[in-house]
């Protein structure tokens, strides 16, 4: 092998429009920042069997990344359970189904495919202005698009494989807040 950089691209990544997407869940599982803030992160990957059906969302955008944090509140230690319900309904998890761990979550809702509004907004973290993507619980919901063959890549293989190990790595510097 012989370095060679002249096909490298400068890597300008560029959140999602604003919009709603159809979506698979790829990766749920618990993270801690170095401080030890903990999420639920939930990994949602743009479907890439879509781009017929949906030309301006799902067929420009197939197989981007967004990554959405239940973050556990101070005051409680706990995650705000009412949040999930929302997750739990787009994945039709049927109602009454017994979770009894955030792993069992996680497990329940892996490669169920579900219809999000994702939002770009402007993050304001230490006197640096980034754009970002953000999801709301209560943009959630069930796919219109059932039958799911999207192909999922070898890092949505090994993001499912990994989905509570601590796999990918979140900074405070990363935290809104």
């Amino acid at each position: 092998m012989k370095a060679d950089y002249s096909k490298n691209q400068e890597n300008s990544y560029e959140p999602l429009p604003t919009g709603d997407y159809e979506m698979i869940i790829t990766q749920a599982g618990e993270r801690a920042t170095p401080n030890g803030a903990e999420s639920l992160q939930i990994r949602l990957t743009v479907r890439n069997d879509l781009d017929e059906a949906l030309p301006n969302t799902n067929g420009k955008y197939h197989n981007r990344v967004v990554f959405w944090d239940n973050w556990r509140r101070k005051a409680t230690s706990e995650y705000d359970l009412d949040q999930l319900q929302y997750v739990l309904d787009a994945a039709k998890i049927p109602e009454g189904t017994v979770l009894n761990s955030i792993d069992d979550f996680a497990n329940a809702i892996l490669h169920k495919p579900v219809l999000v509004h994702v939002k770009k907004a402007k993050n304001d973290y230490n006197g640096e202005v980034r754009d970002i993507n953000t999801v709301a619980p209560w943009d959630v919901h069930e796919t219109k698009f059932a039958t799911v063959q999207h192909e999922f890549s070898q890092t949505d293989e090994a993001a499912g494989s990994q989905q509570n190990d601590g796999g990918i790595d979140v900074t405070d510097d990363d935290l809104p807040f």
